[in-house]
Order: structure tokens, then sequence, then C-alpha cells
């Protein structure tokens, strides 16, 4: 398959590059400077294009020939919490989407955030029940999750419009190269706002891969997806965390916290992308 791989030259960009590349596709990789790929640079199945975004009709030329897109040109935090982020980030989500609608490409996966519920970059996490799953309310009141949040809509409107498209917002937790860098701060004070979450990036990078290469999914339109660990960053019972830091938010009927168990809720992932958590560097892979 021939993929478009838009901020390609970020930490996860390079790894879904790399993933693809081995799974034997054909790349176009979009960024707006070249980055560091010299693992990709030389493969015959690369190309590469310099492109700014925030241009619809260069956005448009270069995801000419792709049959499928992983979007994650983005800005990845809130910046100057003004208005940085908000317009370059809502923009070129916009110009992506709107440019594979035009151009027939009806696979797409775009990052998302777990930022979307109001967690760490704002004044204080708005927790309504744990562990969080897809349905929780989405009120995030600083311009990163916002501009994801705006993403998911923006994919809303586009797949009513065009029906047989398919677009997965991938809401990612922080995103690691491996496990022991999260194990790093083991104070839990300082990773509450964020719920002790971490991804491994190339766990990560598998599930935008399943998102868009496989051929019978069981669902269409668009889709939201939780793409956390299934345990937390640090090393303490996760009821005591519960207790100790939410002890007033509920936990969801039918749901449980307990042992290191994490408190995000992938199954939908599992479910519909046949998508599960992986330390690649603890497995030996």
């Amino acid at each position: 398959m021939k993929l478009a791989v838009t901020g390609c030259t970020g930490s996860v960009g390079k790894r879904i590059v790399l993933a693809a590349l081995k799974a034997g596709h054909v790349l176009i990789g979009v960024d707006h400077r070249k980055g560091d790929l010299d693992l990709a640079a030389n493969n015959p199945n690369f190309t590469f294009l310099e492109v700014d975004l925030r241009s619809y009709d260069d956005a448009l030329n270069a995801l000419r020939g792709a049959e499928a897109l992983i979007q994650l040109a983005a800005i990845p935090t809130p910046e100057d919490y003004v208005a940085i982020t908000h317009n370059t980030n809502v923009v070129i989500s916009w110009n992506v989407l709107r440019a594979t609608a035009e151009l027939g490409i009806k696979r797409v996966a775009q990052a998302s955030t777990v930022n979307v519920v109001t967690l760490v970059w704002s004044q204080g996490p708005m927790l309504d029940y744990l562990p969080l799953d897809e349905d929780h309310p989405c009120r995030p009141d600083e311009p990163y999750g916002l501009t994801k949040l705006i993403a998911e809509l923006q994919a809303d409107t586009i797949v009513r419009r065009y029906p047989l498209m398919r677009i997965a917002s991938l809401r990612l937790s922080w995103s690691l190269p491996n496990k022991k860098l999260a194990n790093l701060s083991q104070d839990p004070e300082r990773r509450k706002n964020d719920l002790w979450g971490y991804v491994h990036e190339d766990s990560g990078a598998e599930a935008f891969l399943l998102a868009v290469t496989q051929d019978d999914l069981p669902w269409s339109g668009h889709e939201a997806f939780l793409i956390t660990a299934p345990d937390t960053s640090v090393d303490e019972d996760s009821r005591v965390l519960k207790d100790k830091y939410w002890p007033s938010v509920p936990i969801k009927s039918g749901k449980k916290i307990e042992k290191r168990q994490g408190f995000f809720d992938c199954s939908k992932a599992a479910r519909l992308l046949g998508w599960l958590h992986r330390n690649p560097d603890e497995e030996g892979l």
C-alpha cells in the first residue's frame, strides 16, 4: 500500500515510517522540515516532501497518489496558550482531511490526544469517572487539546459529506521510546494530572498502521480510540493512587481499577482495531 505520513520527522512519525517500510509499504513522508530520517533516507520505497501544510494547495499536491493517510502534523503542546498552536493545528488538520476527501483517499488515521479530556495541560483535570474511555466528556481549557477535539469534529464533518471515508482519531497518551523513561519520574504527584499514562511509541505506531491497512474493520465513518498502555508509569498500586489523588471520582459502572492497572480503558481499540499495547523493549523485539 502507498501511504502518506504527515509529520513524519516527529518522534511518533519516525517510528511509523520505519514500521511501515519494514512491512513493505511505499511511503510519502511529508513535513515542514527534513529532520532526522537517516534510517529511511536511502530506502527506495520512501520519498520525502518538504511542505507547509498550512497551504491547502500544497497539501493537496503532496498527498496525490497515496492510498491512505496517517496525519501527525501538529504543534504538540499548547505553546503560548494564545494563538500559535490553535491556528496552526486547526488549519493543518482541515487542509489534510479535506485534501484526502478531494483525492479519493478513503483511509485516514489522525493523531488526537488524551488531552481532549481536561488533563495535564489544563488548569486542573475534570474527571466524571475512571477509567477514562471514549465516551467521557471532552472539555479542554487550553489550545492544544482544543485543536485535537476540533480535528475530531472536522473528521465527523468530512465523513458526513464523504461517507465512503474511514477516519480513526487515535488519542495517544505520553509517547515514549521505552518504558524505562516513563519510570524515571517515580513521584506520583508529578504525574497525577495525566493519570500516570504512557504509550510505547512503537506500539502507538502499530495502532496507526492497523487503522489504515486492514480491509475488514467492523466500523465505518469516524471513530476515536484511546491508545495508552494498560498499566501506569509508577510503581504503586493503582487503587492507592486513586484513593489518594482522585478520591471523589467514581469508578464507572462495570469497571474496576486495581494492582498496576492504568486509568484509561482501551478496550474499544482492542475490539475495533485489534490493537493491544506492547512494550517491545521488554519483549526483546
